[in-house]
């Protein structure tokens, strides 16, 4: 008798409990090995006063099963209620979302009939890290933070995602032509870990131009791998591209613990009619059987849904009238599915998934990184203070004798003094860079102080500090542009 492995059930809300129930359906007459743990999550939780959507009751069962396929949820509106994919992406440790998008032309429109390719991206860092700041009446911040183990991580996973499922080609897309730094430091860390597989193509994109291409030639890509929020804008225009976003799945994968689900919503508009779609949520379940080793049941099933779907056996969101031939609800669909569980298509491939032989699989983990030598150049300095003439400012911080060089003024990212750009639109938040005049002469924390010390003493409301570091005697910082 097959071991089943234990996992976590959330039904969700909306359409959630009939796609689920159709699901497991399925499931269970495939014969999949696995063994269901129900849990309440969503829109009752929420409303019983638990801010985050979880209770403690599924947080164990999660962390006994470390497997979780969740149907849509519904988020109340208002309350400061929590994001609980984000509360468990974050939790759970969920730093890859993979998101295949693959034509199933013609029976789902689309421009593109030869579209297959994966969107790998990093989940847990970048923007979406939500640090943010209110810091004049007019200026506000949300921190791009990157870091090398986060792009270590994500870009191994999308290599071993390539290998492993035979894919040719892997494409980094960010934006290091602005962002030298965090984004300068994904394209190195894709460059290095790339070099380790030289089976597999290896290309770039600058994100503007790369969705573009995405958009209008999808079949020039194979596996994408970005980061967090170029990754959730692409994953959409994939899907949106391939015309199915109702039929895709997603997976996020952690290093102990990974989540299933559709991508689509819980739809309470159509709540209760038996009438949606539950190939989003099976495509999930098929990539959750490939999680947990299942691979012969993961292609049974598959190969039983594309023989469906090329029978013309449609729901109403994809029923056309020269490709359907019968239009089924939600639980008729799932009983088509069963029928043909052990047929294959015709139209489509068959799917065949590959099971990795003992010791094929490389193991998950950060790169050893030498530390590199770090020094204190500088610091900039951040003021909030009502817009005046940059010209003003320099010389009233020059009449000031401070212990440190005023080496440039800039305002939103942009240079005003010396000789600045008076074309500029500038705010009430000034960012003033001091060093040396050698700018990458050391200096000690004592004079950073120092320096506070006299612009408080002087009447400036200081809202932030970033000190200047070089690193191996390389500046840790970037300039201001125009300097």
């Amino acid at each position: 008798m097959t071991k089943k492995t234990p996992i976590t059930v959330a039904y969700g809300d909306g359409i959630g409990p009939e796609i689920m129930t159709a699901v497991l359906t399925i499931l269970n007459a495939a014969g999949a090995p696995v063994e269901p743990d129900v849990i309440e999550v969503g829109e009752k939780v929420y409303l019983s006063g638990n801010t985050t959507g979880i209770p403690d009751s599924a947080w164990q069962s999660l962390s006994r099963t470390k497997v979780l396929l969740k149907a849509p949820i519904t988020t109340p509106q208002g309350g400061g209620y929590k994001s609980l994919n984000v509360t468990i992406r974050k939790t759970m440790g969920l730093y890859a979302n993979v998101r295949p998008c693959k034509s199933l032309s013609p029976f789902v429109e689309t421009h593109f009939p030869n579209m297959d390719l994966v969107i790998i991206r990093e989940n847990e860092e970048d923007l979406y890290a939500g640090i943010e700041y209110r810091q004049t009446d007019s200026a506000y911040q949300c921190l791009k933070l990157i870091t090398r183990g986060g792009c270590e991580r994500i870009i191994e996973y999308a290599f071993q995602y390539a290998r492993k499922f035979n894919r040719k080609k892997v494409t980094c897309m960010i934006k290091d032509n602005i962002m030298k730094m965090t984004d300068g430091i994904f394209h190195q860390v894709f460059n290095e870990i790339g070099a380790k597989y030289p089976d597999i193509e290896k290309s770039h994109y600058i994100i503007d131009i790369g969705t573009a291409r995405l958009a209008t030639k999808p079949e020039q890509f194979d596996v994408i791998v970005t980061e967090n929020l170029y990754g959730d804008i692409i994953s959409d225009v994939a899907a949106e591209v391939v015309g199915s976003v109702g039929m895709a799945g997603s997976a996020n994968i952690g290093s102990k613990v990974a989540m299933f689900e559709a991508i689509h919503g819980s739809a309470p508009d159509i709540a209760g009619k038996k009438i949606a779609n539950p190939s989003g949520l099976l495509n999930a379940a098929i990539q959750m059987l490939i999680h947990i080793n299942a691979y012969e049941k993961a292609a049974l099933i598959e190969n039983a849904w594309l023989k469906t779907l090329e029978d013309g056996i449609h729901t109403a969101d994809i029923y056309n009238p020269v490709h359907s031939k019968q239009k089924v609800n939600t639980d008729e669909f799932a009983a088509a599915v069963i029928k043909r569980l052990g047929e294959k298509p015709t139209h489509f491939k068959p799917v065949v998934y590959h099971v990795p032989v003992h010791g094929e699989e490389d193991q998950q983990g950060e790169m050893p990184s030498q530390l590199a030598e770090q020094k204190l150049v500088g610091v900039d300095v951040f003021i909030n203070l009502p817009v005046c003439g940059p010209e003003v400012l320099g010389e009233a911080f020059r009449t000031l004798t401070l212990n440190l060089d005023l080496q440039v003024i800039a305002n939103r990212g942009v240079k005003v003094w010396p000789c600045g750009q008076i074309q500029v639109l500038c705010s009430d938040h000034w960012q003033c860079r001091f060093q040396r005049s050698k700018e990458l002469t050391p200096i000690a924390f004592e004079e950073v102080l120092q320096l506070l010390g006299r612009l408080t003493q002087a009447g400036y409301q200081i809202i932030k500090i970033e000190n200047l570091y070089t690193f191996d005697g390389q500046r840790g910082f970037s300039l201001v542009q125009g300097q």
